[in-house]
């Protein structure tokens, strides 16, 4: 096992013995970095230089390309005229129309040649289900009643909200009337959207009493097979049949002696044979790197009932704020290693619990080959990483946290999948297409992956099912959706700057079928789990995009607030007396109005190698020789231990109605995150150099937060504050919001926040006796919330025993006000005690 990170002792904590590595680009709007050795056959399907297998264990699908793509999907965009009617005569307001539509009027129509719900494409789900009928098993297939969506809104009401967006009528219509006609094909040719969202009961595999289908949709192979042990491997003992729709099927009946054709556990090997494209399933719900293997191997997942991990607790409701916990298993300990999901459960949840947090949001969970990717180029969409323990492990994870009343949301990716061919979505039928759209336009440029063809009937069942799999299967309470502006616009959001004009949302450059299937998405988690929470990823600010589908909008219920983040960065690149108050503010409060936002000061963005946390920015190497509290400090710790509480309260107080932070974050965790990898060449030709594989940077010192004999259990203690005092007084959700003071000279933020009185002092050296905020309730104060206090590692200038009558003193536009004693950078905060 590797060194610690660092040594504490008296004097804090030793140096690192190497510095930092040359910074590798941060994710977020930068370069996804991307390891060579494991993404071999990219874009031309090369073949992996490793040799074909054609023994042991497991089974693996081969696919002959070259047929055919049998890609149905809505044409791009044309050049001119009016949209077609699609659910009804549709007014536009404007001849100069800026959303792409179709040439051809019958092209969205029942049984039009281009519709992706074609009178032939609709039949798929017709022959699965006849089918299935014959060979389910009745008592495994025992179902639900059949649960039906409220029907769409009019999607109207979104322009009594902002009537700017009246100018943009003809977009937004457009917008709305495309999501009417899907849901209403849906209803009409799928069995309504319960049926056709549980994709993953009529793809992948299926067992019955009499054996087990696998049935997959590949309409570019022109052959497939099913191999693995039960047929010692050979490519011409199962071969599947394929209809005219492009799926694939084949059924393997039981044994002899009554037991399944494959047998649980048994391992997928990608290999590429020249003319053969060898994939890992779809739909597979579980995969795992061999030993000594580069590619991951699917894995038939189907455990004995003893086996399965069964549900004990009941989901908890949605909570009025969110207070997110964002966290990430594998590099959960503090030891530096790969991370279990039930050492998670065991040691992380209960520390979740216990600072205050009511939500857990947890990254990485879908498979993805380069750990290195944070699991944002995903491989397998429906598999739980392997990295961390089983899928049952998983479950008893999530089990666990209900039972302490956390809500757990799962950061998903669907706005891109991972480039490998070897075991990803990535060239699965020999195509260039399928899943993906073709060409330039299905390679995500600065991210090096591929982007989905969200206009493709397959490509929105396979999304829709994927998303309700997490939360029927594993019972996540909601989602984090990755990447939400990248796929709402063509240019993904990357070397454009968004001015707030509502041009640049409603235009060419939107991808109005990303924003439909969001639409769509949002519909059925909203529709049929309306406990369930989705926020959205999106730094463009786009109008509409947190107000609910029936009244226009795309649907989601937060959308995560970014601009606060970069703005902090922003600003502890200089010097902070600086700062302009006004401008913190403006940044905090300017989002739209009956939109909510998740607000962050920072995330795991911030923390990666190539950016610094705020507590890095603060405090650099003074961190490394001067945090233990029997030791001398300095005046960029005591600075920076000061500004790092101002700055998490401010932003959980003014940003929003959600708050996030990054595991370790709240105790403001030294140094930067770096996940084992060797050196890379990125597609630029850039070169990176590697950290020798090693793990030391990829995980969390919780040890430090804990050490009472640390600065950083203040900082720690602080933040646990923080959140049992928005736990009790909830003042992120109130109604009641003013700022009655921004004083540039005093550096003095005052705000009211539901009832509490929030005083922000930010000067570097004055502090103010008898110093006036004004309120709205009159009465007595007291101090509810006091960074200065000796147990957050403050000076311990306030008397919390005080009271603090109010007068009727008008202050600042405020009918009362009374006097307090504010010392420079700290924050204080006043709760009525009447």
């Amino acid at each position: 096992m590797a060194a610690p990170a660092f040594a504490v002792s008296a004097a804090g904590l030793a140096r690192p013995s190497a510095p930092r590595s040359g910074g590798a680009e941060r994710r977020g709007r930068g370069v996804e970095l991307q390891s060579p050795s494991l993404l071999f056959g990219r874009n031309k399907g090369t073949r992996s230089p490793r040799a074909v297998g054609v023994g042991g264990s497991g089974w693996r699908v081969v696919m002959r390309a070259g047929g055919p793509s049998g890609e149905v999907m809505i044409p791009d965009g044309g050049s001119g005229g009016t949209p077609p009617s699609i659910d009804g005569p549709v007014q536009f307001d404007s001849d100069d129309l800026k959303v792409p539509f179709i040439d051809d009027e019958t092209s969205l129509q029942d049984g039009g040649e281009d519709s992706i719900w074609s009178s032939e494409t609709n039949q798929v789900s017709e022959e699965i289900d006849a089918e299935d009928t014959s060979r389910m098993d009745k008592e495994s297939s025992t179902r639900e009643k059949l649960r039906i969506l409220p029907p769409p809104g009019n999607g109207q009401q979104i322009y009594e909200i902002d009537p700017t967006l009246r100018d943009f009528k003809y977009h937004l219509e457009y917008r709305y009337s495309l999501y009417r006609r899907i849901r209403s094909d849906i209803d009409e040719h799928e069995g309504g959207m319960d049926v056709f969202s549980r994709g993953y009961e009529k793809f992948g595999f299926m067992r019955s009493a009499e054996g087990i289908t696998y049935r997959e949709w590949a309409p570019g192979a022109d052959s497939a097979a099913l191999v693995g042990d039960f047929n010692n491997w050979d490519p011409n003992a199962d071969h599947m049949s394929k209809n005219d729709l492009g799926v694939w099927e084949i059924f393997l009946p039981n044994n002899a002696d009554g037991s399944p054709p494959i047998p649980h556990g048994s391992r997928v090997r990608m290999d590429t044979p020249s003319g053969i494209k060898d994939s890992i399933p779809a739909w597979i719900k579980y995969s795992v790197q061999t030993p000594g293997d580069i590619p991951y191997n699917g894995i038939y997942y189907d455990p004995p009932e003893e086996e399965k991990y069964v549900f004990k607790h009941p989901q908890p409701k949605r909570p009025k704020s969110l207070r997110i916990y964002e966290t990430h298993v594998g590099m959960s300990s503090p030891e530096p290693k790969i991370n279990t999901y039930a050492n998670f459960r065991d040691e992380v949840l209960p520390r979740i619990k216990r600072l205050g947090y009511n939500a857990v949001q947890i990254m990485a969970i879908q498979e993805h080959s380069y750990y290195g990717s944070f699991g944002y180029h995903v491989t397998n969409f429906f598999a739980p990483s392997s990295r961390f323990g089983s899928p049952e492990d998983l479950k008893s994870l999530i089990d666990r946290a209900h039972e302490l009343g956390l809500v757990v949301l799962m950061d998903v990716v669907h706005s891109h999948a991972s480039n490998n061919t070897l075991d990803g979505l990535n060239g699965f039928d020999g195509t260039d297409t399928h899943y993906f759209h073709g060409g330039s336009r299905g390679h995500h440029w600065m991210w090096d992956s591929r982007v989905f063809n969200y206009g493709n009937k397959e490509v929105i069942r396979f999304l829709l099912s994927n998303a309700r799999w997490w939360l029927e299967e594993y019972k996540f309470d909601g989602f984090r959706f990755d990447g939400a502006t990248s796929m709402m616009y063509t240019h993904h959001g990357l070397q454009v700057t968004f001015t707030g004009s509502y041009h640049e949302y409603f235009g060419f450059a939107t991808d109005v079928d990303a924003v439909v299937y969001l639409m769509l998405m949002n519909d059925l988690i909203h529709g049929f789990y309306p406990e369930a929470v989705t926020i959205g990823e999106d730094v463009s600010g786009m109008p509409t995009f947190a107000l609910p589908v029936q009244v226009g909008g795309v649907g989601f219920d937060y959308r995560l607030h970014m601009a606060v983040a970069d703005k902090w960065i922003e600003l502890l690149k200089g010097n902070d007396e600086a700062w302009e108050m006004g401008n913190i503010v403006h940044t905090l409060t300017n989002r739209r109005w009956l939109e909510k936002c998740v607000t962050y000061a920072e995330s795991h963005d911030q923390a990666l190698v190539g950016d610094k946390t705020i507590a890095f920015w603060l405090m650099d190497k003074d961190m490394y020789d001067f945090m233990a509290l029997n030791g001398p400090s300095t005046p960029n710790i005591d600075r920076g231990i000061a500004l790092h509480k101002m700055i998490r309260l401010i932003t959980m107080g003014l940003g929003g109605e959600g708050y996030l932070n990054f595991m370790g974050n709240e105790f403001g965790h030294p140094e930067w995150i770096d996940f084992p990898r060797g050196p890379q060449v990125l597609p630029s030709g850039k070169f990176i150099p590697g950290n020798n594989n090693s793990y030391d940077k990829c995980r969390r010192r919780f040890d430090l937060g804990d050490a009472e004999f640390l600065r950083y259990h203040g900082m720690q203690q602080f933040d646990q504050a923080m959140q049992h005092l928005e736990e009790k007084y909830g003042f992120m959700t109130s109604d009641h919001q003013y700022v009655s003071r921004k004083h540039e000279e005093d550096k003095v933020i005052v705000f009211e926040k539901g009832d509490l009185v929030f005083v922000f002092n930010f000067h570097w050296s004055s502090s103010y006796f008898d110093y006036r905020v004004g309120c709205l309730k009159p009465g007595k104060y007291k101090v509810v919330l006091d960074s200065d206090a000796g147990l957050f590692g403050g000076f311990g200038r306030i008397h919390h025993t005080a009271e603090h009558f109010t007068s009727d003193c008008q202050h600042d536009n405020r009918p009362h006000s009374f006097s307090v004693y504010t010392p420079s950078r700290t924050c204080v905060v006043y709760a009525p005690m009447n």
